[in-house]
């Protein structure tokens, strides 16, 4: 998959590539929708860019990770701080995001509304 000298590269984008949920592929393996990185000229990596879907459950696995335990385990401050961080991401304008984030963090929809509206208040 690289040349010589490419590895560098390949393992300073790698986490980004890995926190957004995506894929590295050899750049002759790139689909029209991949994203194929350059380096000094020549193709190096190609970037397979997850679904949104599939991105806001990556997030919330992230979340849970750094937060180090399950996000319905979390306090209702916490929690508020978790809606707080993926309306800033975008989470809520995925199909089904609201959802999917209230199951994550054991709460109803409505509140998830509910500090969604709280901070639009504040």
């Amino acid at each position: 998959m690289t040349r010589t000298g490419d590895e560098p590269f390949i393992a300073a984008v790698k986490p980004l590539v890995d926190a957004m949920g995506g894929e590295l592929l050899p750049p002759d393996e790139a689909g029209p929708d991949d994203v194929v990185l350059s380096w000094e000229g020549a193709d190096v990596v190609a970037v397979r860019l997850p679904q949104l879907a599939d991105s806001l459950d990556h997030i919330l696995a992230a979340m849970e990770r750094k937060k180090g335990k399950p996000l319905a385990d979390l306090d209702r401050k916490s929690k508020q701080e978790v809606v707080r961080i993926l309306e800033a991401r975008g989470a809520f304008s995925v199909r089904h995001g609201v959802e999917t984030v209230a199951s994550a963090l054991g709460v109803s929809r409505f509140t998830v509304y509910n500090y969604l509206n709280r901070e639009k208040g504040s």
